[in-house]
């Protein structure tokens, strides 16, 4: 699932979270956008190929992710001002960076949830990661920043799966390699502030157990091959696991699924899953099934991809470690890559910087910013005068470098007080005492 995509991405990012450009990056949702269009029965029909979005692969002609046709094709709503002002009446506080920047974006029954939450009712969080790395760059962390937020502004309960069984299925990962890299990749997950009494942690090798295959079976008879071919754009070719899957990531979004956290009246707890648009389409899947087995159809909450360094047309990649900062980069490593790698929208001279600034739209550093720079007015400040030619790329790209130190220097902190025991006390399997409190 990679954090339901990095934003990248369930897979955080589950629920993941995040990365443009990134041949399957995390694992959380998918569906392509133009290669072949999902019809009523199931089967597929060519279309133009202007982009692909899925979650094996995030492309587009010219690198640039057409957000609002995507909206449109998966069918789910943009993420307004006004839904934003209710998030903030509601839990009494600021919303957060993502949502003000528009950086999640989109959703699916978010207001369900939100009348829900009004009326006194309860949710839970799901979200995800696919373990294919030692390590996770910044934008696997997005959806886990944003996920932990949502847990403790509403203060409810949160699952977290770690697909280690798909990472052997799509990355050709050996059981065992994929279940240590499992391990470590949940260090980094608790590292990122989880409460251990409302978060449970779950890998899908040692989970397996009869509750949530019983549920990965009911999803399974009520989906036809045509279907998931037309939604995942599988064919023959595709091994049998890849066509299963897609049950194994959705079962998490009903509640009987962890009947030692939810039992007896919330059995039928609603689900809201927090992970980047590409996930979409598992639990469009999902969305679909929930009603023919009396279950709330899971609501999400979803984020744009989270560029490259080298910008929209670049990729992140394992096999590039320039081509991301990762969070067990050192000061001198994030200095060297923003200052050598990082896309500049500024001008080539500084004479033609200050009289015709800089290009906002592709400059990777602003971006960056976006994500990362908590000042609202800062960040304003520094788009008019960077973009005005009052301020030069350099100056841009050292703040970038002090925020983005500061990111990893806590979460390596963090990090390091993690313990082989704290990672067992997450994904124990037990009730959680606290989880509504």
């Amino acid at each position: 699932m990679a954090s339901f995509r990095s934003c990248a991405s369930f897979r955080s990012c589950h629920l993941p979270l995040p990365l443009l450009s990134k041949s399957k990056m995390a694992s959380t949702t998918g569906e392509t956008l133009a290669a072949a269009e999902p019809i009523a029965d199931g089967r597929t029909e060519e279309v133009e190929e202007e982009q692909v979005v899925n979650p094996w692969e995030v492309s587009a002609k010219g690198g640039k992710i057409d957000y609002d046709k995507l909206v449109d094709k998966f069918g789910c709503q943009r993420l307004d001002e006004s839904l934003i002002q209710r998030f903030e009446r509601i839990t009494g506080r600021r919303a957060h960076v993502f949502l003000r920047r528009g950086l999640f974006f989109a959703h699916r029954d978010l207001s369900d949830i939100l009348d829900a939450y009004e009326r006194g009712e309860k949710f839970y969080l799901y979200t995800g990661r696919g373990p294919s790395s030692e390590s996770l760059h910044l934008g696997h962390l997005v959806p886990f920043m944003f996920t932990k937020y949502l847990q403790d502004v509403f203060k409810v309960p949160l699952v977290i799966q770690l697909t280690d069984d798909e990472k052997c299925m799509w990355k050709g990962l050996s059981v065992e390699e994929s279940e240590r890299l499992a391990r470590e990749n949940a260090k980094d997950i608790i590292a990122c502030g989880f409460d251990v009494e409302r978060t449970f942690i779950f890998a899908d090798f040692s989970y397996m157990s009869p509750p949530i295959y019983k549920n990965i079976v009911r999803i399974a008879n009520c989906v036809t091959g045509n279907k998931i071919v037309g939604i995942f754009g599988l064919t023959l070719e595709d091994y049998g696991g890849k066509f299963f899957f897609p049950y194994i990531q959705a079962a998490p979004s009903f509640p009987s699924s962890f009947p030692h956290i939810f039992s007896g009246k919330y059995s039928k707890l609603r689900c809201l899953i927090p992970c980047a648009i590409d996930q979409d389409p598992y639990f469009r899947m999902t969305r679909d099934v929930a009603p023919r087995l009396s279950y709330h159809k899971p609501a999400l909450i979803e984020s744009k991809f989270f560029p490259a360094l080298q910008g929209e047309s670049g990729k992140m990649s394992a096999s590039d470690p320039n081509s991301a900062i990762y969070v067990t980069d050192s000061l001198k490593d994030i200095k060297n890559k923003v200052n050598r790698y990082a896309f500049s929208g500024g001008q080539d001279t500084i004479e033609k910087q200050r009289k015709y600034g800089a290009n906002l739209e592709v400059d990777v550093p602003v971006k960056y910013l976006n994500f990362f720079l908590d000042d609202d007015a800062e960040l304003l400040s520094i788009k008019e005068k960077y973009g005005s030619g009052a301020m030069l790329t350099g100056e841009v790209k050292a703040r970038l470098i002090e925020v983005l130190s500061e990111i990893v220097e806590r979460h390596q902190r963090a990090r390091a007080a993690v313990t082989e025991e704290t990672v067992d006390a997450f994904m124990a399997v037990r009730p959680l005492p606290r989880m509504f409190g």
